[in-house]
């Protein structure tokens, strides 16, 4: 059995999409799996043990270029796929299968696909609340559910790749740190305030002088890690945009406890297993929870939360201004 994955675009939407890898070894023990992935995601696939060979998609989001799609699925077609499965709901990201010639399309109806899916599945949001289970159902016939409970996301990380790169970075080799992720590529609305970061930064510093507090981001996260430093100052060392995708999962894997926003990071520190406090502001931890039994919740049940909005459509963000330092804090008591 050779199977084909389109993967979604988002890091924590691939990591919710290893379940679905698991279960399909389970079905098919000779199974060779590859994933169809976009370069900034790339290497998390790589880390998984259960994917083969990761195939760059060169496809920006959104972007169509159905010549480019053409060319690719023309290449494809000599891997010789028995299946493909096909994460996101676009009829662009079903080009390239059907070009392919791959005799069976799986994925969920959506956008006008009929056709250039073939197994179609439907999706019932109330039996499968979650994001990881609704990849895991692609897993399944289409009539049936997948089996609860579902594997857990796990991340490969060596000692000596978390040695390599404090060591590039210049950080002490003898530390566990304390890590903030206080990014969120979808928005403002899922980003806690550089102040309640930095009152958290202060407060890990004076109780745990042992435990630096490293903030961890993309370049994009290098203006607010600055601010958190700045506010703090200087309880926290600012490493956003320092880092690649791979170095971060690398620290990350190192770290005494995580705090994170509902981002790509979360999701990354649950699938490597460190205890993590999960902070959720405009979305909803009952469709992209961290799968981890380390992983603790702290959201504020506002009358219009979750809105799944990137920017405060009331302007008052009370979802995360009133989720305050000690409510964190009480999660680690």
């Amino acid at each position: 059995m050779k199977t084909l994955v389109v993967a979604p675009s988002w890091i924590g939407d691939s990591i919710l999409a290893q379940p679905l890898f698991m279960r399909l070894h389970e079905k098919h023990p000779h199974l060779t799996l590859d994933v169809l992935a976009s370069p900034w995601t790339a290497t998390l696939y790589g880390r998984m043990s259960e994917v083969a060979r990761v195939l760059e998609n060169p496809f920006i989001h959104g972007e169509f270029n159905l010549w480019g799609r053409l060319r690719l699925g023309r290449r494809l077609k000599e891997e010789a796929y028995d299946e493909a499965i096909i994460l996101p709901n676009s009829w662009k990201s079903a080009l390239v299968p059907f070009f392919a010639g791959i005799p069976v399309r799986s994925g969920f109806s959506g956008e006008a696909r009929r056709g250039l899916i073939n197994n179609r599945h439907l999706l019932d949001p109330g039996a499968l609340p979650q994001l990881a289970q609704r990849y895991a159902k692609l897993a399944e016939a289409c009539a049936d559910l997948p089996a609860a409970p579902l594997p857990l996301p796990h991340l490969s990380s060596t000692v000596a790749g978390q040695q390599s790169v404090r060591k590039a970075l210049g950080l002490p080799a003898d530390v566990s740190p304390i890590i903030f992720c206080p990014g969120a590529e979808f928005g403002p609305a899922k980003r806690w305030p550089v102040r309640h970061f930095a009152a958290l930064a202060a407060q890990f510093s004076a109780d745990l002088p042992n435990n630096p507090v490293w903030l961890i981001g993309s370049e994009k996260d290098q203006p607010i890690g600055d601010q958190i430093t700045q506010v703090s100052r200087g309880a926290a060392l600012n490493l956003c945009g320092m880092t690649t995708l791979d170095q971060a999962i690398d620290l990350i894997a190192t770290a005494s406890l995580v705090v994170a926003n509902d981002s790509g990071l979360m999701h990354v520190a649950a699938s490597l297993d460190r205890p993590l406090v999960a902070l959720y502001g405009s979305s909803s931890p009952s469709y992209t929870p961290p799968l981890s039994p380390c992983a603790k919740i702290v959201s504020v049940h506002v009358p219009c939360s979750p809105c799944f909005k990137r920017v405060c459509p009331l302007g008052h963000f009370d979802c995360l201004e009133l989720l305050t330092p000690a409510m964190v804090q009480q999660q680690l008591d």
